[in-house]
Formats: C-alpha cells, sequence, structure tokens
C-alpha cells in the first residue's frame, strides 16, 4: 500500500493534518451520530467560536503554562521524512522537518527554507536559494549540500519509499540508480546557498515536489554506501531537523514528547514543549477532562453544542482538501470487473452513511479531488445515486446470480465482500447501512473491524480483504489525488488514457489546460471506478480557549501556525 495516498483507516477525517502531500495524514478522532439524527438541519458553524468561559477550564489544561497536547494514533516509530510507514510517523516528522517549498492558502507554492526560486526558460532547470544562516537541530548549518544529499539517496536502488521526486526524471538520476555513475549529473550545487536540478520534461509539480523536507548530508549521510540504507532504521527514533521542535522522547503507545527547537529559522517556537497522546482513549472524555488541548470532531450540530456547552473551547469550522474512498482489491477476480464496482456504488446508501447520520457534515464524492480545488467540477460525473435496482441490474450483466440463499453466486463462487475498517461511530453507521444494503442486492457483506491503524494496514497489506475505508492526506495540487492511480500503486489498475491524461496534464503548467485534462480524467476515473468514492469531510477543530493565534489553511492545515501558538 502507498503511504502516501492512504494514510487513514476508517472513513472520519484526522485531528491533525499538518502535510499538504506526501506525509499527511493523522489521528482518527471524529464522532458520528446514529441514524436516527438524519433529520437535524446541517451544522451553520461558518466562523471561529470563541470560548465563552475559561472559567471552567480543567484544573488539568490551566496547570499547563509551556506545554500543548494532542491526541494522535499511535505512529510506528519512522520519523525520517521520505522513511514513513504511516501517515502518522508523517505527523510527527512535520513537526521536526520544514520544507524547502510550502503552500499559501491558495494552495500555490510560497518561500520556506528556499527564499526564492527561478525556472529555466524551457521549464526543465529550478534554481533554488536558500535563506542564509539555516541550521538543524543540532546546530549545524543547513546548505546545498544537504539539499542534493537528499535528492540523491531517494534515487538509491535500496530507497523503497514513496517520495515522488525519484518520478521527476532528474537529469542522470536513473544512471546513479543503476550504479553506473556517483553521483546525479542534473544536480548541481552553485554556492552554499544555491543549488540548481534539470528534469527530464516539465511537471507542473516539480516545484513542490523538489521543494520537500531537507536531509542532513553530515548525520545522515554519514555512514551513506551505495545500494545500503538500512542504517537509516537505526536513525529513525534520533532524528536530526530543521523544523520548529526536537523530538525528546516516543513512548510507544502513550506519547511522542517534543522540545522547542532553538535554531528553528522562523525563531523559537512561542510554546517550549509539544505532546502528542498516543494511548487509546475517548477523545471526547480527553477534551473535556483538559487532557489534551486540541482535538477535532465531525461538524453535526451535535457535536457543535456539546463543544459551546463546554465553555473553554474554541471552535473553528474547516473543510479540507482532502477525500474519502474505499479502496478495492483489484486482485481479486470478481472485483476486476467494472460492472461489479458499479454496482457496489449503486448499491451502496452513501447519502445515509456519509451525510444523513452525520447530519449534514459531509458531502458525496464521486472524484478524487476535494470541492475547494480549482479543478473539480461535476460536469460528466455520475453521481451514483443509491439505486439499488441498477446495482442487481449490473451484477445479473455480469453474470452473478442470485443462488438459493439469495446470495449471488457464479462458477460456483459466492459474491461476497470482505470489508475492512477502523473502530470508530462512522464505521458502525457503515456496517449497519452497508450489511442492510448489500444484502438487498445479493451480496455477502462480511466486516472486520481493527482497534489501530497499524494492523488495519498490515491486513491491507496481505491483501486479505474486498474493500477497505481509506482517506487522503491534505491535497495540494489536482495530481496529489491521483498518484494512487498510477503506475500499479492501487494492484490490478493499468488503464494507459489514464496514464496518457496524468502526463499531459502534468506536461504544462497553463492552469486552464490541466484543468481540461483533470476533467476528462474525474469521467475515466469515475467510470472506472478502481477505488469507489466515498464522501468529502466538513470538520470542526475544537481547542483551549487559551490558545493564541491558531490559524488554519485550506491546503496545509494547522501546520504553519503551530510555531506561534502561545498559551495565554
Amino acid at each position: 500500500m502507498r503511504k502516501s495516498a492512504t494514510l487513514l483507516s476508517g472513513v472520519l477525517l484526522a485531528s491533525l493534518l499538518f502535510t499538504a502531500c506526501s506525509n499527511g495524514g493523522a489521528q482518527d478522532s471524529t464522532s458520528a451520530a446514529g441514524t436516527d439524527s438524519a433529520t437535524q438541519q446541517p451544522a451553520a458553524l461558518t466562523s471561529l467560536f470563541k470560548a465563552p468561559d475559561l472559567s471552567k477550564l480543567p484544573a488539568t489544561a490551566q496547570q499547563r503554562t509551556d506545554t500543548i497536547i494532542m491526541a494522535l494514533t499511535d505512529p510506528s516509530g519512522a520519523f525520517t521524512p521520505y522513511f514513513h510507514q504511516s501517515g502518522y510517523d508523517g505527523n510527527v516528522s512535520s513537526l521536526m522537518f520544514a520544507p524547502l517549498v510550502t503552500t499559501n492558502d491558495k494552495g500555490l507554492p510560497a518561500p520556506s527554507l528556499a527564499d526564492s526560486w527561478e525556472l529555466s526558460k524551457d521549464q526543465l532547470t529550478y534554481t533554488f536559494h536558500l535563506k542564509k544562516d539555516l541550521k538543524f537541530s543540532d546546530g549545524s548549518p543547513l546548505t546545498a549540500e544537504d539539499v542534493a544529499f537528499t535528492w540523491t539517496i531517494l534515487h538509491d536502488k535500496a530507497y523503497d519509499g514513496d517520495s515522488l521526486i525519484p518520478t521527476l526524471g532528474i537529469k542522470g538520476g536513473q544512471e546513479y540508480h543503476e550504479g553506473k555513475a556517483d553521483h546525479i549529473s542534473g544536480i548541481k550545487i552553485i554556492d552554499p546557498q544555491t543549488i540548481s536540478v534539470t528534469i527530464a520534461k516539465p511537471n507542473a509539480t516539480a516545484l513542490l515536489t523538489l521543494g520537500s523536507d531537507v536531509l542532513s548530508k553530515a548525520y545522515y549521510g554519514k555512514d551513506y554506501r551505495f545500494g545500503h540504507l538500512d542504517y537509516i532504521k537505526d536513525l529513525h527514533l534520533k532524528p536530526v531537523g530543521n523544523g520548529p521542535y526536537v523530538l525528546e522522547k516516543f513512548i510507544p503507545g502513550q506519547e511522542v514528547r517534543f522540545t522547542a527547537n532553538p535554531y528553528y529559522f522562523q525563531g523559537e517556537p512561542k510554546t517550549k514543549n509539544f505532546i502528542y497522546k498516543t494511548s487509546e482513549g475517548d477523545t471526547w472524555q480527553y477534551v473535556e477532562t483538559g487532557e489534551i488541548d486540541f482535538a477535532s470532531f465531525s461538524a453535526t450540530q451535535e457535536n457543535i453544542d456539546k463543544l459551546k456547552s463546554l465553555g473553554f473551547v474554541n471552535i473553528l469550522p474547516y473543510t479540507p482538501s482532502t477525500y474519502s474512498f474505499l479502496q478495492v482489491n483489484l486482485e481479486h477476480q470478481a472485483l476486476q470487473d467494472k460492472k461489479v464496482r458499479q454496482a457496489i456504488a449503486y448499491g451502496l446508501d452513501r447519502q445515509s452513511i456519509y451525510v444523513d447520520a452525520n447530519q449534514g457534515a459531509g458531502q458525496i464524492a464521486n472524484i478524487p479531488a476535494p470541492p475547494i480545488s480549482w479543478a473539480y467540477t461535476e460536469d460528466g460525473i455520475n453521481p451514483y445515486a443509491y439505486e439499488p435496482e441498477k446495482a442487481g441490474q449490473l451484477l445479473d450483466e455480469a453474470g452473478w446470480i442470485p443462488g438459493a440463499d439469495g446470495i449471488r453466486e457464479k462458477n460456483g463462487q459466492k459474491l461476497t465482500l470482505h470489508y475492512l475498517g477502523s473502530k470508530s461511530a462512522q464505521t458502525d453507521v457503515f456496517i449497519a447501512v452497508a450489511e442492510e444494503n448489500f444484502k438487498a442486492i445479493g451480496i455477502d457483506f462480511q466486516p472486520e473491524v481493527f482497534a489501530d491503524y497499524n494492523s488495519l494496514a498490515s491486513k491491507v497489506e496481505g491483501g486479505d480483504y474486498d474493500l477497505a475505508s481509506f482517506s487522503t492526506p491534505m491535497l495540494t495540487d489536482p495530481s496529489d489525488g491521483l498518484v494512487q492511480f498510477l503506475d500499479g500503486e492501487i494492484k490490478g489498475y493499468d488503464n494507459p488514457q489514464f496514464v496518457k491524461l496524468y502526463n499531459e496534464a502534468l506536461a504544462t503548467n497553463d492552469l486552464d489546460k490541466r484543468k481540461q485534462i483533470y476533467a476528462e480524467l474525474f469521467k475515466l476515473l469515475n467510470d472506472d471506478l478502481p477505488v469507489i468514492f466515498t464522501n468529502y469531510k466538513k470538520i470542526v477543530y475544537a481547542y483551549n480557549g487559551r490558545i493564541n493565534d491558531l490559524t488554519v489553511s485550506p491546503f496545509n492545515g494547522i501546520a504553519s501556525s503551530v510555531p506561534q501558538w502561545a498559551l495565554k
């Protein structure tokens, strides 16, 4: 499974969304109402609601003067960028590493470690100018040498992570990968603060892809030999970064503890300590007792009213740039038939599951792009409204005929869907509705629920499933939501027309032209259904009313503002 595209178990939104593209993913702490709340009206909160009575803040939270605590699903401990085992690892490293280039509130590139950059007329060579006096958390200088090292090891033949940098076709990258060269010719260090890189062909996402996190050559490269990257595993729990915080301690199943990085280029964070609470528990209880300072919840009126009644939390509505989906095991013969996948989409009452049961705090998804994306469209898109009769017709056409027990059969095999999900109220709703829906169209539905993400991911990796619930990380460029369908990342999906259109969309920086191509791509995927698109989320952030300067970016979440958070 790709770690960058299928990061979140369950069909609910992450509580923390720190990164824009490859390292998104986070704790699932939203809650959902039961199906009997379908008649309630959608939540109307449209702007920040400030805590009306901080005197109600629990003593536990009042006593914290230099520490902010959040909940996070237990990460694996692989805290080196480009080597994460889950999105939760990415949440941890995002506090310790900063990228060359970030994005602004419109999803456009903005300076971070790189002060500026230029693109050559042929759109192939990028030149980055680093800020002066950059340092890693151990006080050592951050220079162009470190950038070159980072790009280089990602081309090593032993690298098996999910970075997209090797896909850009950096000049000389393939030769290095094959061991035919001792350096990558397309990477040129001009001076300590300036580096250029030449790619094979124009790529609209190259700037942000190249502008990812930077690893210290002195630290991560001291034991580097071509073809040998296993040593980096020994450094996962001892990271040397350049972000706002430094890892102090990781206790699996309990917490990840950070302290402020005095060398952070934007200045030492205002709050000295930061903790991810990773122990299992009721997020509502943690918020109510003051054990955590920040969480997210589905934006139902019930949740909003309950949060308001606490008196001591600020409530901020937020629509993230993500989408959720049911991953389909296309290696299973029955699911290789497009008609069967379409029947699943028609036969599942997504409106009841993702919108009505959440009191309107959601929207049905039919394409791999969020509504806030500049490429989003509904033109020519099949909405797959709940039509069990249509689902049954498609299954008939696919040769699946109801047996004596009502379950469809073909060539002596019953039509069974083994579903994997994570433990949550929303999963409970999904299973209850799906069991009824699928039984009505002759499908034997067999759900399996996991208490933690790592267990679910392991099961998916093993291939013992038919459907599994996932959500994407934050998506900045439209291509971000499409990567999982490329080059066999979704095993069993190989459509040459998709690859052709995908490459065409990346080959130009003309926004209008890209939008037209993505419209074609969305129609293709909407028909192919290599995954079953499910929903977009509407959430609210609830956080300790003492926290000042918390802001949210549509594409970066809360990442950029964390160093500025201060407890008043």
